[in-house]
C-alpha cells in the first residue's frame, strides 16, 4: 500500500511505518517515484497519527551506517510527541524541499536506545532487564519445546 513504507515497526506503545533507502552517496534527494513516496508517508502519518521514519544507509561506512530520520506530520501526542523532540526531520534544501542527508540523521543505535528506554532507567538497563526477565525466559523455553516438538514430528 502506497505511503506505509517499506516497513512497520509495532510495539504495543508505538508504531513507525519505515521507508527504507540506500545510497553510495550522503545525500539523497527526493524525486519522481521517491517524491510520491514521501508525499504518501505523510498523507498516512496524518490519517493514523504515527511518525513516518526513514532508515538511510550508506554504502561502505564501517559500523553503525545507519541513520534515521522523521517525516514532519504536525503535532503528535503522548509518546511520539515526545520522540518527535529527539528524532531530527528531513533536512530541506535552500528551496524547501526535503532530502536526505546522512550526516544530519540520528545513528541507528541511538535511535534504538531512545525508543527501548523506560523513563526512569538507561537504555542498556532496560534492554537487559528485559532480557533476563521470567517473561522472555518463559517465551524462549515455550518456542524452544515448540521446536523439539515440530522436529519430532518432521522426522
Amino acid at each position: 500500500m502506497e505511503g506505509s513504507g517499506d516497513l512497520l515497526a509495532l510495539r504495543g506503545d508505538l508504531c513507525f511505518p519505515i521507508e527504507v533507502k540506500t545510497s553510495k552517496k550522503s545525500k539523497l534527494y527526493l524525486s519522481g517515484r521517491t517524491w510520491d513516496q514521501y508525499q504518501a508517508m505523510i498523507y498516512e502519518g496524518q490519517r493514523c497519527d504515527l511518525m513516518p521514519l526513514y532508515a538511510f544507509r550508506l554504502k561502505g561506512v564501517r559500523g553503525d551506517s545507519w541513520r534515521i530520520f522523521r517525516v514532519e506530520v504536525g503535532r503528535l501526542s503522548g509518546r511520539l510527541g515526545m520522540l518527535t523532540r529527539r528524532i531530527p526531520p528531513l533536512p530541506k534544501t535552500r528551496n524547501g524541499k526535503p532530502f536526505l542527508d546522512w550526516e544530519q540523521g540520528m545513528p541507528l543505535h541511538k535511535f534504538l536506545a531512545l525508543v527501548c528506554r523506560t523513563e526512569n532507567s538507561n537504555s542498556l538497563e532496560s534492554v537487559s532487564k528485559r532480557a533476563n526477565s521470567k517473561d522472555v525466559k518463559d517465551e524462549i523455553s515455550q518456542t524452544e519445546s515448540q521446536l523439539r516438538i515440530t522436529d519430532m514430528v518432521h522426522r
